[in-house]
């Protein structure tokens, strides 16, 4: 499942044949179905965010009670921001399986793995580049 990824009972694990082609017909699909129905579920919490900011915006006489809701909508407005950020890294990794160049490494060109995929399927590092990347950004910014 991928990761901030809402509860979705029908994901089910690629199963990979021994001398499967990387990134064949079939795997390409697999992920083009993890990642729609990831996005969908964006989708569909995005609304239900929107109905609940329109249904619920009270302008409350207490300022407790108004600084509070305030607090909520605003917690739940930075949430919808990063879902808006991943759904456009998913639309991007649509793109990628489209144009053939899904699964691999957009640093060192090798596969990125089924595995690591399906648990990130907006990954475009290699384990090994992501964590090369990650010191970098640590020792940069500290």
């Amino acid at each position: 499942m991928p990761d901030n990824a809402t509860n979705n009972d029908s994901f089910t694990p690629y199963n990979l044949v021994d001398g499967e082609e990387y990134m064949n017909d079939k795997q390409l699909e697999h992920f083009r179905q993890i990642l729609l129905q990831w996005k969908q579920d964006l989708m569909e919490e995005v609304d239900r965010t929107v109905q609940h900011l329109q249904e619920d915006a009270n302008n409350f006489a207490d300022p407790a009670d108004r600084a509070t809701q305030e607090e909520e909508f605003s917690l739940e407005l930075r949430t919808r921001d990063r879902e808006r950020k991943l759904i456009k890294k998913i639309n991007e990794a649509l793109d990628d399986i489209d144009n053939e160049d899904y699964g691999y490494c957009e640093s060192c060109g090798i596969e990125i793995g089924i595995r690591r995929l399906e648990a990130r399927p907006t990954a475009t590092l290699c384990a090994d580049c992501k964590t090369l990347a990650e010191i970098k950004e640590r020792q940069i910014g500290g």
